[in-house]
């Protein structure tokens, strides 16, 4: 899976010394791209010749589709694919435009497929084909997404589609998150339980929620991918994560009396893998099963958040543990995970696994994925294994993308696009050598918080491509790489790939002002590219509406639309914000801030989602103008506390409630002294319930805190929305 030294080093010194002369319209952008004379039109017709008659096809359907060019396949054509030895790397191709028509030749079929995303993505730009010199390969050989698929089941269409959509960007790894505690989603024929009790359980609602994928529609799924450049990297997760198995075979487990059916929580579970010998064969099993259906050379053996409670406290594991001379439960790990090593090396795999596999020695062939930050990754290097890096927070995109309140569910922390594409993933705590051991990077789209199939595409796009980026040509300058976004956008549409607009939308903070008959408004994009235009009369803002020139001021009522237009054509949909005193006066839980940041969450529940830390349930709404204010509305539900954060649930703060259904308190500045206003919440039915109070006398800005009184932290309550009237 990593390019040879040769290769790798010949193509960091064309990085260096042939940077693109001019910026092409692709993401990822090529190593090298030498502009020439003149152009060449491709018109509908025109003939496409490939050594390769699928890489032919894909290009005429994805050209049908993005350029609206109706090509045909023949054996001499304007548009010439073939393969030549020549051209050395595994993925590397070579493109030539020029007035006499397209060439693109590679020495592999991978490079060849990867010449013919460039050049539809070249011809989807419009216009006549300008000549130009391209010279590509990629910078690492894991480019990859993680699909979880046990959190939340997706059907085989929508892996398929992020399939189609990781082509686009050049990803050439999808690894598979087939099993862990709240479901198994992998048939396995010699243990069929597993499916049949492992991969259902009853949401918090009650409802039976679940499914798994046939051997059949996997093969289906891994020879889809394999079409398109794509390795499938299926994850069995052991020895934690393991519920759902030991739901289906109860002596399989470490603990005794054995879960009786499948877990709603979400977090770290205490349910491990025993270390029977016959445990060892079950494990086996599965895995001869998983390497049938899955050709690529790697196999993930998960190895993340062990707790090893239930081994400390089993004497048969204890005195096996004994028996071998390991010193402790992370030792047990060790030989755990190099006996499952072991297995797939004598089956000519390789096993790859979370950075806690690490703790205690592994096999020496085993790859590392360093996820806690880039600390495993550099451990790994330096000690001569191979890694990828995925660290959370900016490699998780279960995490948000944006403040704005049209932000789907997932994890409350914001992880920008510009966020990805800052990264790193050759650490600079690396020799050369030792970077020799990385092998790429991986982001991964979990999906505890990720419930629907269409929100796992609008979480990973755009910022599966920054990760494209980084992996085929490395970061270049943001502001080339979002103008080139813009364009990227247009063929998500035409494609239809979901994709989340933040990037790119305008965002209007406005503020009332004192007197409460104007407001101060400020414009801004994270990408910070193109002109931002705006109305205040509720009409479509056009490239010829007024350009935001910073914060102004705006006599209320107003309908305020603004979207950021570059070269006259707007990058979104315009951001709208009704601008009067009720409004701004108004806050989203998303609007507020938090009192902590221990874990955030944005949770989707009752139509709306709540962003909430589960372990400070606390809100701040800043900065408020009170003079004149009298009364508070709040808008707040209860949810199941379905969450497993072990001791950090003893240290959640409980505030003694005065009555028996507890209150929703106020506070003025901080959340310390005696509340200024206190909400029953005896009205609180199922729901997102309004509750209201009167305020007292106040005047001047001030921040108010939110908290709820409680005996116990389940349910959850949680603030939905703040509004604050005279």
């Amino acid at each position: 899976m990593r390019l040879s030294a040769s290769i790798l080093g010949a193509l960091v010194l064309a990085l260096s010394v042939a940077a693109p002369a001019r910026a092409v319209p692709v993401v990822p952008l090529p190593a090298t791209v030498v502009p020439g004379e003149g152009a060449v039109a491709i018109r509908n017709g025109a003939v496409v010749s490939s050594s390769d008659a699928a890489v032919g096809a894909y290009f005429r359907d994805l050209v049908r589709r993005l350029a609206k060019l109706k090509l045909r396949s023949g054996a001499h054509g304007g548009i010439d694919f073939r393969r030549d030895a020549s051209v050395a790397g595994a993925e590397a191709y070579v493109l030539d435009a020029t007035r006499k028509g397209v060439v693109v030749r590679a020495g592999t079929r991978e490079g060849l497929f990867y010449g013919a995303v460039t050049l539809a993505q070249l011809l989807s730009a419009g216009g006549p084909l300008a000549a130009v010199h391209i010279e590509d390969a990629p910078r690492f050989a894991w480019r990859g997404l993680m699909l979880d698929s046990a959190r939340h089941f997706q059907s085989v269409a929508t892996v398929k589609k992020l399939i189609d959509a990781m082509a686009l960007h050049k990803l050439n790894v999808l690894q598979w998150h087939l099993t862990d505690d709240q479901g198994w989603r992998i048939e396995i024929k010699k243990y069929p339980r597993l499916t049949q009790i492992g991969a259902w359980r009853l949401d918090a609602d009650g409802r039976r929620t679940g499914g798994f994928y046939t051997q059949a529609q996997i093969r289906d799924v891994v020879a889809y991918a394999k079409a398109r450049a794509i390795t499938v990297v299926p994850e069995i997760e052991m020895p934690g994560h393991a519920m759902a198995a030991i739901v289906a075979y109860p002596k399989l487990g470490s603990a005794e009396g054995a879960p009786s059916r499948v877990t709603v929580d979400w977090g770290i579970l205490p349910y491990l893998y025993n270390t029977d010998d016959s445990t060892f064969a079950f494990l086996e099993d599965v895995l001869s099963e998983v390497m049938a259906l899955f050709p690529g050379p790697y196999i993930h053996v998960g190895g993340d958040e062990a707790v090893k409670d239930q081994w400390k406290a089993n004497p048969a594991i204890q005195a096996r543990m004994h028996a071998l001379g390991l010193k402790d439960e992370n030792a047990l790990q060790s030989w755990f995970v190099s006996r499952i090593g072991a297995f797939l090396a004598a089956h000519g795999r390789r096993m790859i696994g979370w950075d806690e596999i690490l703790d205690g020695g592994i096999p020496n062939d085993a790859a590392i994925m360093s996820w806690r930050g880039t600390a495993g990754a550099i451990a790994a290097a330096k000690s001569g294994h191979d890694t990828v890096l995925s660290p959370a927070p900016v490699l998780y995109f279960d995490n948000r993308q944006g403040t704005a309140t049209s932000e789907p569910p997932g994890r409350g922390t914001v992880v920008t696009l510009k966020d990805v594409y800052a990264f790193d993933p050759a650490p600079a705590e690396l020799s050369p050598d030792e970077r020799r051991h990385v092998m790429g990077l991986q982001a991964n789209i979990w999906t505890e918080h990720i419930p629907t199939d269409a929100q796992v595409s609008v979480m990973a796009f755009p910022r599966a491509a920054a990760v494209a980026e980084l992996g085929w040509s490395g970061a270049q300058v943001w502001d080339g790489f979002a103008r080139r976004m813009a364009v990227m956008l247009e063929r998500y549409r035409a494609l239809g790939i979901g994709y989340s607009p933040s990037a790119f939308a305008v965002n209007a903070d406005a503020r009332l002002d004192p007197a409460r008959t104007t407001a101060t408004v400020a414009l801004a994009s994270q990408a910070g590219i193109g002109e931002i235009h705006l109305t205040l009369d509720g009409t479509a803002p056009t490239a010829n509406a007024p350009s935001y020139g910073g914060p102004f001021q705006v006599k209320l009522p107003a309908m305020l639309k603004a979207a950021a237009f570059l070269d006259g054509r707007a990058l979104t949909a315009p951001t709208t914000r009704k601008l009067d005193a009720p409004s701004l006066l108004r806050r989203d839980s998303r609007e507020l801030k938090l009192c902590g940041n221990a874990i955030p969450l944005s949770l989707a529940g009752y139509g709306t989602t709540f962003l909430v830390d589960i372990v400070n349930p606390c809100w701040i709404y800043e900065k408020a103008h009170l003079d004149g204010l009298a009364h508070l509305e709040a808008g707040v539900a209860h949810l199941p506390y379905n969450f497993s954060i072990g001791t950090d649930r003893d240290k959640i703060a409980l505030h003694p409630p005065r009555t028996k259904d507890g209150e929703l308190e106020v506070h003025l500045d901080d959340c310390a002294g005696a509340p200024i206003a206190v909400l029953p919440l005896s009205a609180a039915a199922k729901g997102v319930t309004t509750i209201a109070a009167a305020l007292p006398p106040l005047s001047g800005q001030h921040d108010l805190c939110f908290v709820f009184t409680q005996r116990s932290i389940d349910p959850l309550w949680v603030l939905n929305w703040v509004q604050l009237a005279p």
